[in-house]
């Protein structure tokens, strides 16, 4: 462990009890991991529930306008029971007011501020009230971690993105793209493998800017990633088509053909019209889109394919909402992130003409579903009869998750597994599917 991270039990009480609870994406849960062995390593006391400990720590998500009213009420719930709280993450950097309106003495730490943790909890049990929300060029790496799942280790690999898109706050928080050290990343990595991890989850704002600052890639990063021994596999989370082209594309199919790595392509379109991605400030076309991901499946037939869509975006016209139900019937991906769209404090649209009514939304909104879910059912029911090695990674109401290569959620019942199969690799038979999962045996 660092000496930089080694000194912060000086100032400390210990036995005083920490909640720390996390929401949001695959960097928010990181953070939350780092934030509780931070805590740890300084000699408070996690505890797994808000009534016994003296503060609780709230990592928060602000994606979306229906995630910041959860949000809220989250913290209004933990401030009534007349806890002290300390709110970390994304809502604590984009909308610091809204939070301080439930409380003027509430504390905040943003995204990129973990390194001050500590010392926010202690003058928040002090009664002093700590804020630090400035975007710094913290390197999350190397830090202590309590993980969340064992099977699971997340790397976050950079911070910011290249993008301009009007709809998302997250460029305001985090500012342009800043790569993390390659072989820092490795380090941390292999650390994980070390310690137990079967899956590697890479993560950031846009995985496809990552080195776009410095003088590496993203393929270069996943293949050293992958030259780590072990057995284990590596999730590449999201890419913004935009960057996702040219001769990156090639280098990333060709680092995506690793057999370490899941066969899982998060690529988000967010609508089917190119008027609305012009308004978007997306930055690439419909087309663009569709060759990318079919040069993809071209060389990977068993790609699982995850995007993203906005429904009712300012001025959407139903003939722009019938090219984003193309878009679905013809790309066909096995995962969809549906959103309605709601302005966001800062962003252009929040102050574009052309808003659209709740109930268009809503109505909008179902119909994209029921589409999807039937384009997923044929997706997953051609995976009936497949044998295959997954690892099992979740525990589930009545199940175990196993993953298989393609990151296909396999349900095996308990009864079929032991008591703690987390991390452990399995054979499985695929009996069964829903639009969400492969029902599977222990083959």
């Amino acid at each position: 462990m660092s000496e930089k991270w080694s000194n912060q039990s000086d100032k400390i009480r210990p036995l005083q009890k920490i909640y720390v609870e996390g929401h949001g994406c695959s960097a928010s849960f990181a953070d939350t991991e780092i934030i509780s062995g931070l805590v740890s390593q300084s000699g408070y006391q996690i505890v797994p529930e808000e009534d016994n400990a003296d503060l609780s720590v709230l990592v928060t998500c602000s994606v979306k306008s229906v995630t910041e009213q959860r949000m809220l009420a989250r913290i209004r719930e933990l401030r009534s029971n007349g806890q002290k709280v300390l709110v970390a993450g994304c809502l604590s950097a984009t909308e610091p007011n809204k939070v301080l309106q439930i409380d003027q003495t509430l504390s905040l730490i943003g995204p990129g501020n973990l390194d001050k943790i500590v010392e926010g909890i202690t003058s928040t049990l002090d009664g002093r009230q700590f804020v630090s929300v400035n975007n710094s060029k913290l390197v999350k790496l190397g830090m202590p971690r309590t993980r969340q799942n064992q099977a699971i280790g997340i790397v976050e690999i950079a911070s910011g993105c290249l993008s301009s898109c009007t709809f998302c706050q997250v460029k305001l928080v985090k500012g342009t793209v800043f790569s993390y050290p390659e072989e820092k990343i490795v380090q941390e990595a292999r650390q994980l493998v070390s310690g137990g991890a079967r899956e590697i989850w890479i993560t950031s704002t846009d995985n496809a800017a990552y080195g776009k600052d410095s003088k590496t890639t993203l393929s270069s990063l996943i293949r050293k990633i992958c030259s780590i021994e072990g057995d284990f596999k590596v999730r590449v989370g999201m890419m913004n088509p935009l960057l996702t082209k040219g001769k990156m594309l090639d280098d990333l199919i060709s680092a995506f053909q690793h057999e370490k790595v899941f066969k899982f392509l998060h690529l988000p379109v967010q609508s089917g019209s190119e008027r609305i991605l012009r308004l978007m400030q997306r930055g690439y076309s419909i087309e663009e889109y569709y060759s990318t991901i079919e040069a993809f499946r071209a060389a990977i037939p068993d790609l699982s394919l995850s995007t993203d869509i906005i429904v009712a975006f300012p001025t959407e016209t139903e003939a722009d909402f019938s090219e984003s139900i193309d878009l679905i019937r013809r790309s066909r991906p096995d995962v969809l992130n549906l959103s309605r769209f709601g302005t966001r404090d800062g962003t252009k649209a929040s102050s574009m003409e052309g808003q659209i009514s709740s109930s268009i939304s809503k109505e909008r909104s179902q119909r994209m579903s029921k589409l999807w879910k039937e384009v997923a059912l044929e997706r997953n029911q051609r995976w009936i009869g497949w044998r295959g090695d997954a690892i099992v990674d979740e525990r589930v109401k009545g199940a175990f998750v196993a993953r298989n290569d393609s990151y296909k959620p396999c349900l095996i019942g308990f009864q079929l597994l032991n008591e703690n199969p987390i991390g452990q690799k399995v054979k499985v038979r695929v009996v069964g599917a829903t639009p969400f999962t492969l029902r599977a045996a222990l083959a």
